[in-house]
């Protein structure tokens, strides 16, 4: 079984006889000495092991904390120790941070310094979305800002663009090595292909835990410390990464990731893009995958209380045995779902048009936070009476749900005002939240109530954003 090969810093390298499951981080660290990369929260919320990952799909910033090294097999890596030119000369990004002093302590530095120069080769420019996934307690973000800003006004250095090159010609030349799966779990795991591939191979390994973006199940590895194995990596399955239009449907792969997602539904629904766009960060959303976001089950995932007031379907496969669902079914209790062993979330359907959908989120960080209560709804109101209403929470139960009583209490009814009011007092006959750290219970009933008065005045065309101010 060939061993895991690909590009660091410019140079090839190969590893043999690791753990399926030894991230990027440690082996960096650790094998090669490359301490550039730190270890801060590690489980993706820092930013502070932020490295470049380069692909056929292009260069993205990844938290090497929750990469495991068979997720890099044919791509190519760059560190902070691979920023500067081969001759020494600094990126533009390194100029600009000690030009506009956006470093202190400086351990968080090299993670931003990541973060920027992979956002200065794809010519990204809403720096406040680029590093937030980046945290840093002394420096202050003004100079870190003003320093990305300052670099995105210079062109690319040569050398940042080779990683692409050489990844073009190891495509088209065939390279990418074929017979990399086998039909057991080898030593770096099962790293099929395609979905039919996988298919068969979970059949017959119902045992194995299937790893998309690892940003969930990282942590059980880096904070739990569990063996997962087997386990089978889905990265390399392009199959499940597409998005297709199949009439008034998009059918979603599983593996598509939330950036992608993100631009997806952009154009199509705004709300859920507004949502996604604060969901965790550009190094995570580069990871993460709907089908895995969907397969946890989180009862504070932010993605399945959109899809639900969607009505997406949920399609999933066993071998070649393939069934279709309701999403909102697929949950049966805290962490539980309807899935047979063996079987995996093969895509997503949903509308593409809901004029009517939106999606509220309430965290006590704006960006990068959990949700203590996400609320979306979708109200269709005909000649001013309400004759559909899908609305659903996460964070209020065990599992992402409807608010079906306060539908039932919308629907046939006037859409006014008086209505709203009344209505949001059944949210107490739908849920029967927990208290936690995040919020109290009746803080969340009061919450989730609320945003259905925001969802009122929103469908009116009254500004209800917390980032607007109105007189």
């Amino acid at each position: 079984m060939p061993g895991i090969a690909f590009l660091l810093n410019g140079t090839p390298v190969r590893v043999d006889g690791t753990a399926p499951t030894r991230t990027l981080l440690d082996w960096l660290r650790e094998d090669r000495g490359l301490t550039g990369t730190k270890e801060g929260c590690n489980e993706g919320d820092c930013g502070a092991c932020t490295v470049m990952v380069t692909d056929d799909r292009g260069s993205r910033a990844l938290n090497a904390c929750l990469l495991f090294l068979p997720q890099l097999d044919g791509k190519a890596v760059r560190t902070v120790e691979g920023l500067a030119g081969p001759d020494g000369t600094p990126h533009p990004v390194q100029e600009a941070m000690v030009t506009h002093h956006a470093s202190q302590c400086g351990f968080c530095t090299p993670g931003f310094a990541m973060s920027m120069a992979t956002a200065h080769l794809n010519g990204r420019t809403d720096h406040d979305d680029q590093l937030a996934g980046n945290l840093c307690r002394c420096t202050g973000y003004a100079p870190l800002i003003r320093a990305a800003e300052a670099a995105a006004t210079r062109p690319v250095p040569g050398w940042m663009t080779a990683d692409r090159d050489f990844i073009g010609s190891q495509r088209s030349s065939g390279e990418e090595a074929e017979g990399r799966e086998g039909q057991t779990a080898p030593l770096h795991g099962f790293r099929p292909k395609t979905s039919d591939a996988l298919a068969d191979w979970y059949l017959a390994h119902p045992e194995a835990t299937l790893i998309a973006g690892a940003t969930d199940v990282g942590l059980w590895v880096t904070k739990q410390l569990r063996d997962l194995a087997p386990v089978a990596f889905l990265n390399g399955i392009d199959d499940l990464k597409t998005i297709t239009r199949q009439g008034d449907d998009l059918r979603i792969g599983a593996g598509v990731t939330l950036t992608d997602l993100l631009a997806a539904m952009e154009p199509l629904h705004p709300s859920f893009a507004e949502l996604l766009r604060r969901y965790a960060s550009v190094q995570v959303r580069n990871a993460a995958t709907i089908g895995g976001n969907i397969a946890n089950g989180s009862p504070i995932g932010d993605g399945p209380p959109a899809l639900i007031a969607l009505g997406a379907r949920l399609h999933l496969r066993r071998g070649a045995v393939r069934r279709e669902m309701a999403l909102e079914d697929f949950f049966l209790d805290y962490r539980k779902q309807d899935r047979q062993p063996g079987e995996f979330v093969e895509a997503i359907s949903l509308p593409a048009s809901a004029p009517a959908l939106r999606c509220y989120k309430l965290s006590k960080r704006f960006d990068q936070d959990i949700s203590a209560v996400c609320g979306a709804f979708n109200v269709t109101v005909t000649a001013g009476k309400v004759t559909a209403a899908r609305i659903a929470f996460g964070g209020m139960a065990g599992v992402p749900r409807r608010a079906a009583r306060v539908e039932a209490a919308l629907i046939g009814q006037d859409w006014t005002e008086a209505l709203v009011l009344a209505a949001r007092e059944a949210m107490a006959s739908d849920f029967t939240p927990l208290s936690d750290i995040r919020a109290s219970a009746g803080y969340r009933l009061t919450a989730a109530g609320n945003m259905l008065l925001r969802y009122f005045h929103d469908l009116k065309g009254t500004p209800v954003s917390v980032l607007e101010v109105a007189p």
